[in-house]
């Protein structure tokens, strides 16, 4: 569904916290947590960053066909941008 906006994200991948910080990578400014549960997955980050918890459903766990899963995919997807245009702008 991100190809659909022309957002190629093929090559990304999941990554660990460790993956952010020194000696590894240099820690970032903001961390915008998305899942519903990320408050309780990842309660500390051992850095002092801006941390942002935007609750979204989890389209992975949509039931039904491959259209109606879709069109969840579609629908989160929507919701987070216009999270970010609304926030971050």
């Amino acid at each position: 569904v991100m190809q659909e906006l022309g957002i190629d994200i093929s090559g990304h991948t999941s990554k660990h916290i460790r993956d952010f910080l020194p000696p590894n990578g240099s820690v970032p400014d903001l961390i915008i947590g998305v899942c519903s549960k990320a408050d309780e997955n990842c309660p500390v980050f051992p850095a002092a960053v801006e941390r942002l918890h935007w609750p979204f459903d989890d389209p992975y766990h949509a039931q039904g066909d491959e259209q109606t899963r879709l069109n969840e995919f579609r629908r989160v997807r929507d919701e987070i941008l216009a999270r970010l245009k609304s926030e971050l702008a």
